[in-house]
């Protein structure tokens, strides 16, 4: 088995206490993160070689970084040094990724301004067999978007498993260009797309009713989404699983999930997980991505696969930080406490 490689802009995350008390405290906690990065760590950390590739400026701050992921059993020889900083947001913790109190601060990061041309994917993909992105990579700027059609295009002449995260950020995509005028170009390439029936209309253009929540049961989304992973296998026709994950928060701590898998054959869905306690929602759709990415490469069957992916972004709500340090065998306790 090769390795899977992420690909992604690297952030830092200052979550401030509420209130103004980290001012007051003369603190504020650091954590490492970006979407793909979470993926990658997750990965590691259930013993599936993994890669990371992102640009850092050549200084002591990315230095501490690549040691502190490489002990996390993560390759960072993608690693690419250039650039004037690392991108910052500012997000208070159990606050969702999403929120309006989100602050990100990465204009003119390594990774924003990296050009195309300077990266050599011959050599990071040599011993890759799963090549794995996200919708924010090309949200990020224009040169981003570009050098991510570069690097799947790299990836696909090799014929190595692509996957993305159709995750939107509402606070990015800045310079011009719209989501649909992009990413179908990238997502031609992908064999694993994951996202939601809202995401995959914001940045695909799929069809989405918008009054599915009138009438808001599970046996209608579930339907949604098969009508939604029909569109994808029709347009995209590399595409071979559709994953859409559905979230409800009644409030900040009361929390429903669960999650569907469709191929071109069949659904199958998760249990469904409820939680009244949330510690930290950032990371939880990585989380759920990794497990995915994690099922297929170990060919369990769909049902699975599902299921796991369900568990592992469940059991991330519970944990503080980014990314998960749940193992397989912690995953599949959750699992089976909601069978």
């Amino acid at each position: 088995m090769g390795k899977v490689l992420c690909f992604g802009e690297l952030l830092l995350r200052l979550p401030p206490a509420n209130a103004g008390e980290w001012l007051r405290m003369n603190q504020m906690p650091v954590f490492v993160g970006g979407a793909e990065l979470n993926v990658a760590t997750a990965l590691a950390n259930w013993n599936i070689p993994s890669k990371y590739c992102t640009a850092l400026p050549d200084n002591i701050i990315s230095k501490d970084i690549r040691d502190y992921l490489e002990q996390k059993h993560i390759d960072t020889s993608p690693f690419i040094y250039g650039g004037e900083r690392i991108g910052l947001y500012y997000l208070k913790e159990g606050a969702d990724m999403k929120s309006e109190e989100n602050v990100f601060d990465r204009k003119y990061s390594s990774f924003s301004t990296l050009s195309t041309g300077v990266v050599d994917w011959d050599k990071i993909l040599t011993d890759v067999s799963w090549f794995h992105f996200s919708a924010i990579a090309p949200a990020v700027s224009e040169s981003a978007a570009a050098l991510c059609a570069e690097a799947l295009e790299a990836a696909s002449k090799k014929n190595i498993t692509i996957s993305i995260d159709l995750n939107y950020r509402s606070l990015l995509w800045k310079y011009g260009k719209q989501p649909k005028e992009l990413m179908p170009d990238l997502v031609k390439y992908c064999h694993v797309i994951m996202g939601n029936i809202w995401s995959a209309n914001t940045l695909l253009d799929i069809p989405v009713d918008s009054n599915i929540h009138q009438n808001a049961i599970q046996e209608n989304y579930l339907q949604h989404a098969t009508k939604s992973a029909e569109h994808l296998f029709e347009r995209f026709t590399k595409c071979e699983w559709v994953a859409n994950t559905f979230r409800f928060d009644a409030d900040a701590n009361n929390v429903e999930y669960y999650a569907a898998l469709n191929t071109k054959k069949e659904q199958v869905v998760s249990p469904i997980f409820q939680i009244r306690t949330v510690v930290d929602k950032v990371g939880s759709g990585d989380c759920f991505m990794a497990g995915l990415i994690y099922g297929i490469i170990s060919k369990h069957p769909a049902k699975q696969v599902i299921s796991f992916a369900a568990a592992a972004a469940f059991g991330k709500l519970q944990e503080k930080g980014d990314a998960t340090h749940n193992s397989v065998a912690q995953i599949q306790n959750i699992l089976e406490h909601h069978q």
